[in-house]
């Protein structure tokens, strides 16, 4: 799966929530929410964080 930059995922090998902040072939470079170290994640690794998963975390949903 693509996840585009700023989408919110789990990495499940750890399962820490995280923010995709690029791409780089199969590689996602990731960060936990409101910043910190930068990790390299294979895609099959993540997956989309549930909105319970976002709201535990004190994210709030952006609105446009």
């Amino acid at each position: 799966m693509t996840y585009r930059e700023g989408a919110y995922v789990v990495d499940t090998r750890s399962a820490k929530l995280a923010q995709v902040m690029a791409r780089a072939g199969d590689s996602v470079y990731v960060r936990p929410p409101g910043g910190g170290r930068e990790w390299e994640a294979p895609a099959e690794a993540l997956r989309l964080a549930t909105r319970d998963e976002r709201a535990a975390a004190g994210l709030a949903r952006r609105t446009r």
